[in-house]
């Protein structure tokens, strides 16, 4: 009698450590930053493949994971072929399920939008890759909001739905990626260093020069200095130069920062968080010239004279 009493006690608690473990990893998930993967999952993989590959793909800690609990709760021999579209935040019981009842995203297709392109390159991109239609436009006033990444996006999706995955994603970014002091203790406001890092995208490519030259073009307006950028000119014109002449550089433009003191009105393009953190730290120098050699080297100047003499050095 008090053997099976101690069998049934036992019963109870391996049976109760199996629902928690379940419960447990129902809840686990590999990250909590929601990174999108197309994930392809061929015919004849069991768990064990399937396991691997989330794990390789970053969206579960541990293959172990899923061939434990698929094995527990029977989905092992259920699981199916196909495209599925995952996040990093699902919990491992949500994709087994997704698998396990054939959720496939065939529908669904990979965007990469890089550093510093315009609303418009985008717009080409995306109706280039199906998502948009010929017709559809992004909103001006969305530009430098639209965040540079890798998205997975559903074939003829509306221009809201675009609009709101990808500015979605820049708040998460920028919330991230950017501590809240940094923007607390910065003298000026998000959307202007907004404007100022797409400036900064197009001038240099360093992490290093970035900093510098956002000291640059701070320092200038602070000094009513015109800011001079070309690459506010190439915005305006449409086209990219090595050298715009003077012609050039007199375009009446709101945009153009030859002729006008202080920063366009709004962004020239969609910048990454390299650029947006640069202008939101910029770095005390004595220099107040730069332009860009040959070779992509950045060539700083504490005066115009030395600018003068870079110029006919490295660009003449």
């Amino acid at each position: 009698m008090k053997d099976l009493f101690l069998n049934k006690k036992f019963v109870i608690i391996f049976f109760s450590a199996i629902f928690a473990v379940i419960l447990i990893l129902s809840l686990i998930t590999a990250k909590c930053d929601g990174q999108e993967k197309l994930i392809k999952i061929e015919k004849g993989w069991g768990s064990d493949e399937i396991g691997q590959k989330l794990k390789d793909e970053g969206l579960i800690g541990s293959k172990w994971v899923f061939v434990f609990y698929a094995w527990i709760k029977g989905y092992n021999v259920h699981l199916q072929a196909g495209e599925y579209l995952l996040d990093s935040k699902m919990s491992v019981l949500k994709i087994a399920r997704m698998i396990t009842n054939g959720e496939i995203s065939e529908n669904y297709v990979k965007v990469t939008i890089p550093e510093g392109w315009t609303n418009k390159k985008i717009e080409e991109r995306l109706i280039a890759s199906g998502v948009l239609k010929e017709e559809d436009k992004l909103p001006k006033e969305k530009e430098g909001y639209l965040f540079p990444d890798t998205y997975y996006f559903e074939r003829k999706s509306s221009v809201d739905i675009v609009v709101k995955k990808m500015s979605d994603n820049f708040m998460k970014k920028i919330g991230e990626d950017i501590s809240k002091d940094l923007l607390i203790d910065s003298s000026m406001k998000l959307p202007n260093a907004v404007i100022m890092a797409s400036i900064i995208e197009r001038e240099v490519v360093s992490d290093e020069d970035r900093v510098i030259v956002s000291g640059i073009f701070w320092k200038r307006i602070e000094n009513n200095i015109p800011l001079q950028s070309c690459a506010t000119i190439a915005y305006i014109l449409g086209v990219e130069k090595k050298q715009y002449s003077y012609e050039d550089t007199r375009v009446k433009s709101l945009y153009n920062t030859y002729t006008n003191l202080g920063l366009p009105p709004a962004p020239i393009n969609n910048p990454g968080l390299s650029a947006i953190k640069a202008a939101l730290n910029p770095k005390e120098t004595d220099y107040y010239f730069f332009l860009s050699a040959s070779d992509g080297t950045t060539i700083f100047s504490k005066t115009l004279e030395e600018h003068n003499t870079n110029k006919a050095k490295y660009l003449e």
